[in-house]
């Protein structure tokens, strides 16, 4: 790794892959991304009824996180009551083929990674 890397990676707003991990890496956006790659179009409480351990206040936060991001599109209808619509914005559409990737690999060596935390848990005894 270049020297430079190591400067840029340090400083986590310049380095982009941590900045990016922040931001999608918790617990609640990558569910929030996958849910309307499937809903296409979701309303509020859409995203909360397929996500329901999420709290109202937490998915409020994802949302305005992922769309300051540019990862999702707030569409307002000026109506009574208001009417609000959420939906991926073609960044995201970007990144859904590595969250696919990344849910594959997940998939694919959860249990392996079971095992070895199992098996670590009890080498510290």
């Amino acid at each position: 790794m270049k020297e430079n890397n190591f400067e840029k990676f340090g400083v986590i707003e310049e380095c982009p892959i941590r900045n990016v991990l922040d931001r999608i890496g918790n617990k609640w956006s990558l569910l929030v991304l996958l849910t309307l790659e499937e809903g296409e179009v979701l309303r509020f409480n859409e995203i909360h009824g397929y996500i329901a351990s999420i709290s109202q206040k937490m998915l409020s936060v994802t949302l305005k996180s992922l769309e300051a991001d540019g990862l999702v599109k707030r569409t307002v209808y000026p109506q009574i009551p208001p009417k609000v619509e959420y939906e991926l914005t073609s960044r995201a559409q970007s990144l859904l083929p590595h969250l696919h990737n990344l849910a594959d690999w997940a998939n694919s060596n959860m249990s392996d990674i079971m095992v070895s935390r199992k098996q670590f848990e009890l080498s510290k005894r």
